[in-house]
């Protein structure tokens, strides 16, 4: 009742919400509902516009698009969430590994956050994704984007537990005989939550982007109808020239409520997690 309370008051974060949930419904819905088969090609008549039993229409390659919709964006999604948890996970421990022990290992990490940053991202996913691109499939794209998804959670990670490490409450669990992992995960940890969950989204918001840019281009898993895929596919066969509406409407509807919630949801949680925006419940 509390946390509805707070939706009432955080509208960023409630509207973000309901756009993410409601996205997730139909995602996970759709495909119970929905023969998520004729998301590949031969499955329907081709360049059929939006009718009773094609919903979508269907585009050039025989695919039902609703169900390259539900598909697309249930993979879409599965992309980013696991190239944005692993990228924040080792943004976590090499974050509080820099900053809580200092000295040479914050160096070392600290040195490589900032060469790695100087390089343009997108230009060396192109060049890994280029190099596998016959055996690309969901899993691997979303490792080739999580090697780079871990630099700028490093670094803000960082320079939060940078601050909290110098608070009276800290040097009270050093005086106290408390470990240094107890100290992390009992003390920092629970102050970094809400940081934490922001930057989760975060890195969420540009995996899925990292992962749309390479698909736009080709460097997608072929086969599987993730939504930058579905959009490679559009520009493909020239439907935007062709009239096809239908073909188009779908994916940049879908990708534009995903970072319209993320977003909101970002903004939301940084109003949590920072003291001068945070409303009292």
């Amino acid at each position: 009742m509390r946390f509805l309370n707070y939706l009432r008051r955080n509208k960023q974060l409630g509207v973000g919400l309901i756009i993410l949930i409601s996205l997730t419904l139909f995602a996970s819905l759709g495909r119970l509902v929905w023969d998520v088969n004729k998301a590949y090609p031969l499955a329907a008549p081709i360049n059929k516009p939006p009718s009773l039993q094609y919903p979508f229409g269907t585009d050039s390659q025989g695919r039902d698009l609703l169900a390259a919709a539900i598909q697309g964006t249930y993979l879409t999604s599965r992309i980013g969430v696991t190239a944005g948890v692993i990228g924040l996970c080792v943004g976590v421990i090499l974050g509080f590994l820099a900053a809580y022990y200092g000295g040479m290992v914050d160096a070392v990490i600290r040195w490589v956050v900032d060469v790695l940053l100087t390089v343009p991202g997108l230009l060396v996913l192109v060049v890994i994704a280029s190099t596998i691109r016959e055996g690309m499939s969901v899993p691997s794209m979303a490792l080739v984007v999580a090697l780079l998804a871990w630099m700028w959670p490093t670094r803000t990670i960082r320079s939060q537990v940078l601050i909290l490490r110098e608070r009276a409450f800290v040097r009270v669990a050093k005086l106290s005989g408390s470990s240094d992992l107890v100290i992390i995960f009992t003390e920092l940890m629970p102050n970094l939550l809400p940081y934490l969950g922001a930057s989760l989204v975060g890195s969420v918001t540009g995996a899925i982007f990292a992962s749309l840019g390479l698909e736009a281009l080709g460097l997608g898993p072929m086969r599987e109808p993730t939504l930058g895929m579905t959009i490679y596919w559009m520009m493909f066969y020239s439907a935007f020239v062709r009239g096809m509406w239908w073909w188009i409407m779908a994916p940049v509807m879908i990708i534009v409520l995903i970072f319209v919630g993320l977003f909101l949801v970002s903004a939301g949680l940084d109003e949590l997690a920072n003291p001068r925006l945070r409303r009292k419940v």
